[in-house]
């Protein structure tokens, strides 16, 4: 099966819902809500995941329980959350891997991200940190860093948290960019990776932003530029990759929420309207604390996020000929 890649005309309504029915019952939740997250308890989604099904089932006057499915990479526990009945009491949280990059990286899906989920609102798109270790112990800034690449080609490496992740395609997009042959090392999982980091048995890793600060504040790594179009308010004094050389290097670990398609609309726009309300409030500190970037929207401006993130993976996977592990 070829990579899934989005024709440029197609209709960002398409993706958010085909043939949704308009109307919903009037006594929409008369019963507890499910929040499937694709990933373990504990990381990034999981964490998010809780504190917005506490708040949210607050605002609705029902429980929204928290179910942990993880999998394949994510595929598993958004596979559920597709073929669930479109009836507005089964959600779950969406994310990069599973809705942008695994259909460019995997033979098929059991799902297709396009048209199978229905898009309800992007809760936060989180940058990473370029760190470096004590194996670089002398490097600066991204622009010494890229000196030292060039100067030693294949020698330095970049650790991830497997093939396929944001860890690992920020760290292609730099090799890219910078026009530097630096070597992937993969781990099952980031926190093993973020170890061997600090423990200098690699050169560097482009780690999010929850769990590269407490190694940054403690001076076990150093943050030497972050991955979004803005300096992190977390680290005012980190340049941005653009500003540090790669102009247009923007990359995200993102989140939100999702519903199967078909789910009807009057549903999605509640849910949208009181997730975008929690942002607002405290829900916004936490994200900024965590060094990510709140986002929220419409249902239509997620999708077509979504569309643009498969669109721009995709490229880099295919001039770069990544391959699953």
């Amino acid at each position: 099966m070829a990579p899934l890649l989005v024709p440029a005309a197609m209709p960002v309504r398409a993706i958010a819902q085909s043939a949704a029915p308009a109307a919903a019952p009037a006594n929409w939740p008369d019963k507890p809500l499910r929040l499937i997250v694709p990933y373990a308890a504990g990381g990034f989604g999981d964490i998010r995941a809780r504190q917005i099904a506490t708040r949210l089932g607050a605002a609705l006057g029902q429980t929204v329980v928290v179910d942990n499915k993880p999998g394949a990479g994510g595929v598993l526990g958004t596979d559920l959350i597709a073929k669930a009945a479109p009836d507005g009491y089964t959600i779950g949280t969406g994310h990069l891997a599973p809705l942008a990059v695994n259909g460019h990286l995997m033979k098929t899906l059991p799902y297709d991200p396009l048209k199978d989920v229905a898009p309800i609102i992007l809760i936060e798109s989180s940058p990473l940190i370029l760190c470096v270790g004590p194996a670089l112990a002398d490097v600066r800034d991204v622009r010494a860093l890229i000196a030292l690449a060039k100067a030693q080609p294949g020698k330095l490496t970049f650790a991830s948290s497997g093939i396929g992740g944001a860890h690992h395609l920020s760290g292609e997009m730099f090799r890219e960019q910078a026009d530097i042959d630096i070597m992937h090392v993969a781990y099952k999982g980031g926190a093993p990776a973020a170890t061997d980091l600090m423990a200098g048995h690699v050169s560097m890793m482009f780690e999010m932003g929850y769990a590269a600060l407490p190694s940054v504040k403690a001076g076990k790594t150093r943050a030497l530029a972050v991955t979004s179009s803005k300096r992190l308010d977390v680290l005012p004094d980190v340049p941005t990759m653009a500003e540090s050389g790669l102009a247009g290097f923007e990359s995200y670990n993102w989140q939100g929420l999702i519903a199967p398609a078909r789910t009807p609309a009057a549903l999605i726009e509640r849910i949208n309207r009181e997730v975008g309300t929690l942002l607002g409030g405290d829900l916004k500190e936490l994200i900024n604390a965590a060094g990510s970037q709140p986002s929220g929207g419409t249902p239509e401006a997620f999708a077509q996020f979504i569309r643009s993130e498969n669109t721009k993976w995709a490229k880099l996977i295919e001039h770069n000929a990544i391959k699953p592990a």
